[in-house]
Formats: structure tokens, C-alpha cells, sequence
């Protein structure tokens, strides 16, 4: 008899392995899929039927978020859709490795409200950049990371990964995205004007491009070499600028790479190009920054709408 349990850890070392999905989608869905077999109880795939399924969703949908200010808050359709999702792909191993249970396309994903872009205007992005403007190590650094995040349009993890072996001789730079996929993102004269300065005064020897300076560094058991930028650091530098800038919005590293689609959509750029910049594997992704971009509309709108 196939049991679930080793079935999970069989599928969870075939996305890794065959697959190509990082550590961190690796243990997101092990922890989706164990969530549903501890709650299902039972070790047969079999077992995985409409019923079980529907008693499940009753059951996430009735989960707390763990909001601190308001514990009456429930787990949002968008998590709940990442547990369906997990499920489905497991359903889908089991299928191809000729395991009977569930047909994946039994389950349908929860219907979430259109997803809303964190964005600024071009002004608030111009006080963004300028926020760190002082000569030393960290500021330059700063200028370095946000310049780059809105030059290519980076996630903060492919950020986090880039190493002081990066060719500045180029405008080119190839980076390793989700699933293993790489591509290649473009470099501002700009961006790259700062990582050469922050470079240059760099004294580490880490081979990380972006690292600790100063009080971040944690000198613990007395080791003072700088460590490389993690992406809740990346996130706390971005949030600090934005407060110094006086935005009142919350701006992210995220929030950088939207205004890079979205900068390049409005200008002219074709969605299938703004697709490949950004690494999505889905042209549908890319299709959330097209209602906000549209000038043209915008324009035709104005010029023939409620003329008198």
C-alpha cells in the first residue's frame, strides 16, 4: 500500500531535483501538504476525495490569520489558494507515477479580489532615490541597491544572490530566477555609476555584492567580517528610505519592480518584452501592470468622453 507520507517526501525531492524549485518552495509546500494530511487523517491516497477536500477548505477558511490587532481575522482566499495549489501539484505527481486518487482538476482555486499594485508616483520615486545621498559606505551602498532594483527590475532574492563578480564593463547582467530559470536584465549607467563607488569602498572580502556596514554588522563570538544583505535587510533599507523621503505609502523592493513594468509598459514597451524582463513564466502575471499603464486609453477617454 502507497503511504501519503512517503509519497509527500517523494514528491517534495522530485520539484526539487527534477523540478528545479528552491529550497524555499520545497518547505512552503511541505508545510501546505502536511497541514492537509494531519488534518485528513488517513494515509491512503484514496482517502483524497471532493469530501475530504471540501471539509478542508471549510476548515482553512475558518483558520486565524494571527492578526495581532485583530484576532477575528481569518486566513485570506490568496493563502488559502496556496494550499490547493501544493495539493494540486501533489495530485498531479501521483497521477503521472499512476497512483490512484483525486483528479487534480477537481480542485478549483478560490476566487480573490484583483490583485492592487504598491505604487508611487514618478515624483515620490525621484525623493526615493535621492534619499541616500551622503558619500559613506552605507549610503552609497543604499543608492547602489535601490538604483539597481529599479533598473532591472530584480526580486530581492536574485538581489540578494548577485556576488562582487558582477561585469560592469557590460549593460548586461544574466541571473538565476525562480525555478532555476535565468535571464537577462539590463543596468542603468546610473546603477551602475553607484556599485562601482560602493565598490570601491568596500575593505571586505565577502563575495557577496551586498553587504552589512557598520552597526549591522552582528559581532557575535567576536566575528566582525560583514555578511551578506538577507532580504528582510533589503526590505528594512528600502522602508527606511522611503520614511526618510516622506512617503506616506508602504514601499518595498517589491514595490521597485512594479514601477519598473510599469514604467516600461507606459513608455512604449511591448508586454512580451516586459514578460521577459521580469522572469514571469506566465504572460498573465505580466498582464496585472496593462490597466494602469495604458496611456492611450487615458488619453482617448479624456479627449472623447462626456464632450458636450
Amino acid at each position: 500500500m502507497n503511504s501519503l507520507q512517503k509519497l509527500k517526501r517523494q514528491f517534495l525531492e522530485y520539484i526539487e531535483i527534477e523540478k528545479g524549485r528552491s529550497l524555499k518552495t520545497v518547505e512552503n509546500y511541505d508545510h501546505y501538504l502536511t497541514r492537509f494530511l494531519n488534518f485528513s487523517k488517513n494515509d491512503s491516497p484514496s482517502s483524497i476525495t471532493d469530501n475530504s477536500v471540501r471539509e478542508f477548505r471549510l476548515w482553512l477558511n475558518r483558520q486565524s490569520a494571527n492578526d495581532k490587532k485583530d484576532k477575528s481575522i481569518t486566513l485570506s482566499k490568496k493563502t488559502q489558494n496556496y494550499y490547493l495549489i501544493a495539493l494540486r501539484a501533489f495530485l498531479k505527481y501521483l497521477a503521472r507515477q499512476e497512483i490512484k486518487s483525486l483528479p487534480a482538476e477537481r480542485i478549483e482555486l478560490a476566487k480573490v479580489s484583483e490583485r492592487t499594485l504598491d505604487l508611487i508616483t514618478e515624483a515620490e520615486l525621484g525623493r526615493l532615490l535621492a534619499s541616500p545621498g551622503g558619500t559613506d559606505l552605507k549610503d552609497v551602498r543604499d543608492k547602489a541597491i535601490l538604483e539597481l532594483l529599479f533598473s532591472t527590475g530584480l526580486r530581492v532574492s536574485e538581489l540578494c544572490s548577485l556576488t562582487q563578480d558582477i561585469d560592469l564593463s557590460t549593460d548586461e547582467l544574466s541571473v538565476r530566477g525562480k525555478g532555476g530559470k535565468v535571464r537577462v536584465v539590463f543596468i542603468s549607467d546610473e546603477a551602475k555609476k553607484y556599485i562601482k563607488a560602493y565598490l570601491s569602498l568596500r575593505k571586505d572580502m565577502n563575495e557577496a555584492l551586498f553587504v552589512q556596514v557598520g552597526n549591522e554588522i552582528m559581532k557575535k563570538e567576536k566575528v566582525k567580517d560583514s555578511g551578506p544583505l538577507t532580504k528582510r535587510s533589503i526590505e528594512r533599507i528600502v522602508k527606511q528610505h522611503a520614511t526618510k523621503a516622506g512617503l506616506s505609502k508602504r514601499v518595498t523592493p517589491h514595490t521597485m519592480r512594479h514601477l519598473f513594468a510599469t514604467d516600461l509598459l507606459s513608455n512604449g514597451a511591448d508586454i512580451r518584452s516586459v514578460q521577459a524582463l521580469l522572469g514571469h513564466s506566465s504572460i498573465v502575471t505580466t498582464q496585472i501592470y496593462t490597466h494602469v499603464t495604458d496611456k492611450h486609453l487615458r488619453d482617448i477617454h479624456k479627449k472623447f468622453h462626456n464632450k458636450k
